[in-house]
């Protein structure tokens, strides 16, 4: 089972967008995936038409109690979305809490690394949407994966919040003992724009081994399958954002290549 999580201190990026499409993308290859929201916002769970203010379990549940639920208990909640091989454990407004609640709790950063060690042979991926602000709740996404990817828009302020998520990720890193992968993924690229078109170079510049081949463009497909709670792969298979995706989990070896990758252009 591949735990990767999709983070960024900054928010607008495109997190929840990532999460929904390669995990769709996955599903749809005949993965069993998993979604994870650890946001209090609950963006991800309000994609699919579930409001965390009703829902009775959610990510909540691994910090209230002392003890974690049992696996049977854990499955018990992750909830349906519309590609049958797709679930969703959603989030709960109790995760606002969190921090302020378990910060002290000895254990309190693996909570969710060992909620999922129980669920191994279950899922092929989980993928987890972060909020964004460094905390116990993203703490708990860095520790428990293997991959990490970092949306980051094409302009001066999100690049300047992908350097903070570094020296995060640098931190996390020290303290688990052990490397773990990360790819920058630009996203709302806007290739008519001379500033976006600067902010990429500058982010390849910055960033020269991390970012990967695939740009995601702006895309209003994305918009338009989020009203319609769909996954963007079947709502709009055919666009430029999904085909994006698809050459991004293909770079990174998940998807076989369906299509030549649009690389980026040169750093100069």
């Amino acid at each position: 089972m591949e735990i990767w999580a999709v983070a960024n201190q900054k928010g607008g990026v495109g997190k929840t967008t990532t999460v929904v499409s390669c995990a769709g993308l996955l599903a749809e290859s005949g993965k069993r995936v998993l979604m994870v929201d650890l946001d209090p916002q609950g963006s991800l769970t309000c994609y699919f038409r579930h409001d965390p203010v009703t829902l009775a379990h959610g990510t909540y549940d691994l910090f209230r109690e002392h003890r974690l639920p049992p696996p049977l208990v854990l499955n018990a909640m992750f909830l349906p979305t519309p590609h049958p091989g797709l679930k969703l454990f959603p989030a709960a407004p109790g995760l606002a809490t969190v921090e302020r609640q378990f910060r002290a709790e000895e254990g309190v950063g693996l909570r969710l690394a060992r909620a999922l060690a129980s669920l191994r042979g279950s899922f092929d991926y989980v993928l987890i949407d972060t909020p964004p602000v460094l905390g116990v709740l993203m703490i708990n996404a860095l520790a428990a994966s293997q991959r990490l990817l970092l949306p980051v828009q094409t302009d001066y302020l999100a690049i300047k919040g992908l350097e903070r998520m570094a020296h995060t990720l640098a931190m996390v890193v020290r303290a688990r003992g052990r490397e773990v992968g990360w790819t920058v993924v630009p996203t709302m690229f806007d290739a008519g724009s001379e500033a976006a078109a600067s902010g990429l170079r500058a982010l390849l510049r910055a960033f020269t081994d991390r970012v990967g081949d695939t740009v995601i463009p702006l895309d209003n497909s994305f918009r338009e399958a989020s009203l319609h709670g769909a996954l963007p792969s079947q709502f709009a298979p055919g666009s430029r954002g999904v085909r994006s995706y698809r050459a991004l989990l293909a770079s990174l070896g998940v998807l076989e290549v369906e299509e030549p990758q649009r690389r980026l252009g040169p750093a100069a």
